[in-house]
């Protein structure tokens, strides 16, 4: 069974807290639910999928 990637996309709210790797780069970073992802400096829409959610409940 195969779990459907968590993904948020440019000036668009993250939908899980946890850390997430733009597409077409190396490096990861952390989104808490709700923040809006960042722009990048090509002013086009990029997507950022979750690769480590955040494990702590409330």
């Amino acid at each position: 069974m195969t779990t459907k990637p968590v993904t948020a996309y440019t000036g668009r709210p993250a939908p899980k807290s946890g850390q997430y790797k733009p597409s077409g780069a190396s490096n990861e970073i952390t989104l808490s639910k709700g923040d809006i992802t960042p722009p990048n400096r090509f002013g086009v829409r990029q997507r950022f999928t979750l690769v480590d959610p955040t494990k702590t409940k409330r």
